[in-house]
């Protein structure tokens, strides 16, 4: 557990080493549960050690929702509790806009920015998000996916409130189940009002990685602006919705283990 203050953020470190990636996961509202045991790939033996948390208010850190300073402050928080000068994060989703808001607030105390299926960086691009979400969930593929399940199984039943994230949607059945807190949910994105991240993303001097699945209900066209800004390296993995590192794990792994070594 860290001590944040008023809340205490549940933690689980994975492998070894003398480095450290913090990982952020998505949500908001959710728990780092959801990113394992697929996202572990990203450690490094006797080289780096990856510490999962989980944010205020989902998971095992609960607490009274909050804006997204204060999850900026937590991170801090984070940062403090491992004697660290810089952190290298890795965010996915929702985790990959708190990293990006983090290194907006604190540029000096980022070491890597690695971002995989990131959250859009301005608000206009959430409209499109969303629809392009309950377009993918009404497929016909999904669809046939209902029909193969037994849904007296609450695994299954979850796979297909999911299966709108994946091109192929029996890979749902590959993510560990999650819950999202509504309340915290809408909390932080209420916080953020209209948005827009990317002028002062332009002004970080950070090394950042940007993965990206081209067929993700996030547009890939925000990924690239996002990219574009910090001047990241761009992976774009084709045939791959919101979830590559199940569904694109061999193209996401490789450069992402790369960058971060």
């Amino acid at each position: 557990m860290i001590d944040a203050g008023d809340a205490q953020l549940f933690t689980v470190e994975v492998g070894d080493g003398p480095d450290v990636a913090v990982m952020l996961h998505g949500g908001p509202g959710a728990s780092h549960d959801y990113l394992r045991p697929q996202m572990d790939a990203a450690g490094a033996p006797g080289v780096r050690r990856l510490l999962y948390y989980d944010q205020r208010g989902g998971g095992r850190s609960p607490a009274a929702p909050v804006g997204w300073q204060v999850h900026v402050r937590d991170l801090e928080r984070v940062r403090e509790h491992l004697g660290l000068e810089r952190l290298t994060l890795v965010g996915y989703s929702w985790g990959g806009l708190l990293a990006q808001l983090y290194a907006t607030e604190h540029p000096e105390r980022v070491a890597k920015l690695a971002l995989v299926s990131p959250a859009p960086a301005r608000a206009a691009d959430r409209e499109r998000m969303r629809a392009r979400m309950a377009a993918s969930q009404k497929r016909p593929e999904v669809e046939a996916f209902k029909q193969s399940l037994d849904l007296s199984d609450r695994k299954n039943r979850f796979a297909l409130a999911v299966a709108g994230y994946f091109v192929d949607p029996r890979r749902a059945l590959g993510l560990t189940p999650f819950l999202v807190t509504q309340r915290a949910e809408e909390a932080a994105w209420r916080s953020l009002g209209d948005y827009d991240l990317l002028p002062r993303l332009r002004e970080l001097r950070v090394p950042a990685f940007v993965a990206h699945g081209t067929d993700d209900p996030i547009p890939i066209e925000s990924a690239r602006e996002i990219a574009s800004a910090l001047g990241a390296e761009m992976v774009e993995i084709p045939r791959c919705g919101h979830v590559p590192y199940i569904e694109g794990a061999d193209a996401l792994f490789p450069p992402l283990r790369l960058f971060l070594d």
